[in-house]
């Protein structure tokens, strides 16, 4: 494993490091590793079908049938 040092970080970004590992129960250095392999590497992109599976459902086919408005098909002629 290589090692990373940082230099001249803000005092603050430092207090929020630390606030953030305590949050999540890890020491300051394993939540920079963690903050830098979410934001250099990323989520795995999902399939489609995947993206579909995890829509929750919000009603039935029936809900979102369509209305035809008899006036309404003067708009457009």
């Amino acid at each position: 494993m290589d090692k990373l040092l940082v230099r001249n970080l803000e005092p603050e970004v430092v207090q929020a490091l630390k606030r953030r590992a305590a949050q999540h129960g890890h020491s300051a250095e394993a939540e920079h590793r963690e903050i830098l392999k979410q934001a250099l590497l990323g989520p795995k992109k999902r399939t489609f079908a995947q993206v579909l599976k995890a829509m929750p459902n919000v009603g039935e086919d029936s809900d979102f049938e369509r209305v035809e408005d008899p006036e309404s098909r003067d708009v457009f002629a």
